[in-house]
């Protein structure tokens, strides 16, 4: 059974900083792109970005590009998603997923607020 567990989550002030983190069990990690994507509140489900299977490509979403670091771990089955100046419109709950698959899990809260 695919389960992850994202955590990092948090309040934070605009400008700060926040490094999310995913913990995979039940598929083989490293055959797999991963991806972020995130929830904001009343709206769809909108895509972060995305990590290839030996971390060397990686895609982000124009509203992030440059601000948010995509990363992984292939012997610790674990995605990173390392978020610097945040601003009150990346609030949202954020998930991981296997590329091409609906998050599996209850993803992590962000707020961004002063």
């Amino acid at each position: 059974e695919v389960q992850v567990v994202e955590s990092g989550g948090g309040l934070v002030q605009p400008g700060g900083s926040l490094t999310l983190s995913c913990a995979a069990s039940g598929f083989t990690f490293a055959n797999y792109d991963m991806t972020w994507v995130r929830r904001a509140p009343g709206k769809a489900l909108e895509w972060v970005s995305s990590i290839s299977k030996n971390g060397r490509g990686a895609n982000y979403a124009d509203s992030v590009k440059d601000r948010f670091t995509i990363s992984r771990d292939n012997a610790k089955s674990t995605l990173y998603l390392q978020m610097n100046s945040l601003k009150p419109e990346d609030t949202a709950v954020y998930y991981c997923a296997k590329h091409g698959s609906a998050p599996p899990g209850q993803g992590t809260q962000v707020t961004v607020s002063s």
